[in-house]
């Protein structure tokens, strides 16, 4: 319920903070990969987020155990979060690949939110909240316009571009998926390791195929070594936690639309660290996004930014 005055409470307000804080992580894996030219996206994908979910599931050993019996009572979840894992990161570096950072990522990250709203409004029967559907429009506007920023002065493959596209949606689909399932195992009353653990655990076992197939770059040379452990622990590891933790407290739809944050710290990146040149036109989408974010913070409760349930009766006791 939200406090007096509609101000947010302290537990919405953690659950904010742990996912920009791993927006901002994530922002890096993009200009960490090219530290590694000579390894391709698959094997980049499978090896942070493969590497990643099996160290999820690692610590979350003990939570496992004891939560096996619920987690096996709703698989269902457990399985399709899994499947978003195993898809999301080859999409996600793939559409990179091919359709340039900044696309491929804008693509991604803002498709995410709206697919999550309508994963929320078909699974759960939930109607969008007037203050997500704001936030979530003005962040993917604000991304859209970032995005044809950065692309002013590229001149893009234009096959590979819409391939890229193409695989940008699908990992904005896979990735609401899986945080979609991480988010109803923990409001099912499962840990939040045991969820994560579950879900990452089994996609990054999935993913050890693919590793095998395409990693052996990885072990060229120790750039190439060191850059695959920074993206499996930094990015892919704490990232998750902090996102898990977040997902505890605000709804996979606020989540994922929080994480729009990420090409916005991209881009500054790029401007303070590699001196690169913003357009006016870019400032603009930054703006865009950061008034999004701004919605999502100060909402009572971070309840008005989330889709509103619809009484289920079926769950009543």
């Amino acid at each position: 319920m939200a406090p007096a005055g509609g101000r947010p409470d302290r537990g919405s307000l953690v659950g904010v903070l742990a996912v920009l804080v791993t927006a901002v992580l994530w922002g890096t894996s993009g200009t960490a990969a090219t530290f590694a030219p000579a390894v391709g996206p698959l094997a980049i994908g499978a090896s942070a987020l493969g590497i990643g979910g099996i160290l999820q599931a690692l610590i979350a050993l003990p939570q496992l155990r004891r939560e096996c019996a619920a987690l096996s009572s709703h698989r269902g979840a457990v399985l399709a979060g899994a499947m978003g894992v195993v898809i999301y990161p080859l999409a996600f570096y793939s559409s990179m690949h091919l359709a340039g950072v900044a696309v491929g990522t804008v693509v991604s990250l803002g498709s995410a939110p709206l697919a999550s709203g309508l994963l929320e409004r078909i699974l759960e029967g939930r109607r969008l909240g007037a203050r997500w559907i704001l936030a979530a429009g003005l962040g993917v506007a604000g991304s859209a316009v970032l995005c044809a920023a950065t692309m002013q002065d590229a001149a893009a493959d234009t096959p590979g571009a819409l391939a890229g596209v193409g695989l940008g949606l699908v990992a904005g689909a896979t990735y609401a998926l899986y945080s979609w399932s991480t988010h109803r195992l923990m409001g099912r009353g499962i840990g939040r390791a045991a969820a994560m653990g579950s879900v990452f655990g089994l996609g990054g076992l999935a993913l050890l195929p693919v590793l095998a197939l395409t990693g052996a770059p990885l072990l060229a040379s120790p750039q190439a070594f060191a850059v695959d452990a920074y993206m499996a622990l930094v990015p892919m590891f704490l990232g998750y936690v902090l996102f898990g933790l977040g997902l505890t407290r605000i709804s996979a739809s606020t989540a994922t639309t929080l994480t729009l944050a990420e090409p916005a710290v991209a881009a500054a990146r790029a401007v303070i660290v590699v001196e690169e040149r913003l357009p006016l036109l870019g400032w603009f989408g930054i703006a865009g996004i950061g008034l999004s974010l701004v919605i999502l913070a100060l909402a009572p409760s971070g309840r008005e930014v989330e889709l509103l349930a619809v009484p289920d009766v079926a769950a009543a006791p």
